[in-house]
Parts: C-alpha cells; structure tokens; sequence
C-alpha cells in the first residue's frame, strides 16, 4: 500500500513479516506503508546501519498531465482560494463502529520567503489494537497548487521494532530533491530523488492534493480528462486522475445533508491502482473519506458552521453627464448659500476697514474728473505713492518720469 497523500487518510492494513494480516493502521490514504514493508526495509539494512542510494529517474520514460490539468491549475483564482482558509476535523470509524482515530487539515495563508503563499498542516493519529501510529504533513504552496517545500512523517509504534518514515520535498530553481528516510528499528535507510521542473508539469503532491480536491469541491464540478502526475510510496511518478461521482443525501450527526463526491484514483504500476472516495458539503468541507477496500472510513460527525465571507460589490459606473448648476436645485442652492456667505464676509471686512471706502470714493471722483484714456495706468499712478516702495519725485516737469510699469533701471 502506498502513503503518498495524506489527504484522505484513511485506514490501512499492517501486515506481518510473513504477509498475514496482524492489524488495521490509521493513515493518509495515498501515504500508506506496511509492516512487512518496512520490516523488509530492516533485512535490506541489516548489513549495515545507514545507507544512502541516489536514484536516477530519468531512466524511464515518464508520465506527463494532461493539458485540461495544467489548465486548471494556471485557472485558480484568488477568490477562490480566499474561501478555503478553514479547518476540517473527521474521526476515523472501523467497520465494527468504533471510532480508533481522528483527522484534521487547515489551509492558512502565509508569507514564504517574502512571496505569499499557503501553509498546509494535515495530521491522522489513531490507535489499532494499542498500537499507536499515524501520519501528518506540513508543506507551502503557491496559490496555483505549486509545491515549495513539504515535510511528511509516519510512524507505527510496535514495542518491539518502531517503525518511521520520513519524506522531505523541496523545489530548487530548476528541480525537485525528494529525500525519504525510513527507520525499521536501530536500522536507517536513506534515498534520494531528482526530478526536473520540466517534468514535474501538473505534479500533485500530498499537500496539494487536499487543497486541490477542496478547490473542485467548490467549483461543484470535476472536468472531463483531469490528469495529474503523483508519487508513489517508491517515489516514482505516476498517473493521477479525478471523477466526479455526482450528489447523494449523506446523514452528517443528525442532519441530511447534499454532498458532491470525487474519487482520485493513482495508477502505480507495482501496487496496481489505488482509489480514494471522499464528499464534501457545498462549502468545500469534508465530510467523509475512505480508500476503496479499506474498512475504515473518515467521517464527518457535525455539520461545521462556515464563517462567511464578504463579497465586495463592484463599484458603479455612472456615465458622465453635462453639468448645468441652474437646472440643479441641490447645486443652486449651494450657490445662493456660497453668494450670501461671501457678501456677508465682504460686509465685515468693509465694517472693520471703514477707510477702504473712503479711499475707494477718492480715487472714483479724481477718475471721473480726468477721465483718462489709459485707466489702467492712472490707478497704477494714483495708487504708487501708498507703496512701500515708491520714491519721492521731483516736483518739476521731467521727461524721465517714473512709471509704475517699467523698472528702475530702466528710467536711469
């Protein structure tokens, strides 16, 4: 059985070294990993306690995503992911009825190196017959499902002979270094993948798995020839498809509830395919999960409430029209109030400067007297001797006379 996708996390069969079934194991249900393969992990090591293998994957042809894949990965848009920041939280059922574990996964938004992301934290822990085991992930994605870094661990806690495994992932600028630890006992084997970019096009990892499979939830809708590519437990690349499974009433505590089904399926060559059935509630929460064949099922117990998010009207487009004040009567109202301020304010100040008018009156009678042709320049000449600046002139006729239009300078 394989353990690659901690997203369903569902339970899975140990097996003892001789192959027969010993006990069920909580666990992500594309992350699977068995006793007996581990306790053969041990028999390869026995020889020695680490060892370190680097494993060329360009060997073999490999797999590649279909173009309405890749599509709807560069098509995920930021208001879509605004809705999946939230938690879900199952419990595992055995098919006597026993609940032997529980399931949580939150989508938080996160700054990573600077560039804003996604912080993914998924975790099964359970116990099977008193043995405790279980599995978590926590990785960074970009907003189109682009893994950047993921840690994964499992681990099965036998008295005797602790088995762990450890899956490290992280994105370069030009490849993906994959690096698995397993340790059966005293005993540590260690593998390292390379895989370049260009062949990590659609590539779905555990992480993004389970944001991915909330995303279609959202939409209501799985589209026709959705092909991925996966790991698998050996960290090879393979297939990974989606369909849609339809509506069904699904009992959620006490409530009916509508739920939309999607089953992923990974097409590994040496452990056959592997399906996994979950639903979900409109909103995008899970409510059940379980790996086809498997007896144990994750369920939702209660209906979660969903905080609501508000949706930002577009603002309204008014079409520019001619403006035309008299014919507004809040605008002509405004401009009669304005009028009478202002004539108000001029009244004051002529009140407070009673010499204004009397100036004023000077100066209209001595113009009315002369009657110039050049107004301008009279005012400006009648006007001069009240500046600071102004010189006292000779009393006699001079053909130098100054004018308050020209410089200075220019009268010399």
């Amino acid at each position: 059985m394989s353990m690659s996708d901690l997203a369903d996390l569902p339970v899975e069969e140990l097996t003892s070294p001789g192959g027969a079934t010993s006990v069920e194991r909580l666990e992500s249900p594309e992350l699977n990993v068995s006793t007996g393969e581990l306790t053969h992990q041990k028999s390869l090591d026995q020889s020695e306690d680490q060892e370190s293998d680097q494993t060329d994957t360009s060997a073999e042809p490999l797999p590649t995503a279909s173009t309405e894949a890749i599509h709807f990965l560069t098509s995920i848009l930021p208001e879509e992911i605004q809705k999946i920041f939230f938690r879900d939280s199952l419990v595992a059922i055995s098919e006597t009825g026993k609940e032997i574990g529980e399931f949580t996964f939150v989508v938080q938004p996160i700054m990573y190196h600077a560039t804003p992301c996604l912080s993914i934290q998924a975790s099964s822990h359970g116990s099977i017959d008193s043995i405790p085991c279980g599995t978590s992930i926590s990785a960074y994605l970009t907003q189109n499902l682009e893994t950047l870094e993921q840690q994964h661990h499992e681990y099965v806690k036998l008295k005797e002979q602790p088995l762990m495994k450890k899956t490290s992932m992280k994105r370069d600028d030009d490849s993906y270094v994959v690096t698995r630890e397993v340790t059966s006992g005293q005993n540590l084997r260690t593998e390292t993948f390379t895989y370049k970019l260009e062949e990590m096009q659609g590539f779905v990892s555990d992480a993004s798995n389970l944001v991915l499979l909330r995303i279609l939830a959202l939409r209501n809708k799985v589209p026709d020839n959705i092909s991925f590519v996966s790991l698998d437990t050996e960290m090879k690349l393979f297939p990974s498809t989606y369909v849609d499974l339809g509506h069904r009433m699904m009992k959620i505590g006490t409530e009916e509830r509508d739920v939309f089904g999607i089953e992923r399926t990974i097409y590994a060559e040496e452990n056959g395919p592997m399906s996994w059935q979950c639903n979900f509630l409109s909103d995008g929460h899970l409510t059940s999960r379980v790996q086809v064949g498997s007896p144990v099922t994750m369920v939702l117990t209660h209906v979660p409430h969903m905080k609501q998010i508000d949706e930002v009207d577009p603002k309204p487009v008014f079409e520019k029209k001619a403006l035309i004040w008299e014919d507004d009567m809040q605008l002509y109202f405004k401009f009669i109030d304005r009028t009478e301020a202002l004539k108000a304010d001029y009244n004051s100040y002529l009140r407070h400067h009673p010499e204004l008018r009397a100036l004023m009156a000077d100066f209209l009678k001595f113009l009315l007297l002369r009657k110039p042709q050049d107004v301008v320049t009279f005012a400006a000449e009648y006007f001069a001797p009240f500046s600071k600046l102004h010189t006292e002139q000779s009393p006699f006729q001079t053909s130098n006379k100054s004018s308050p239009f020209k410089k200075q300078e220019d009268l010399n």
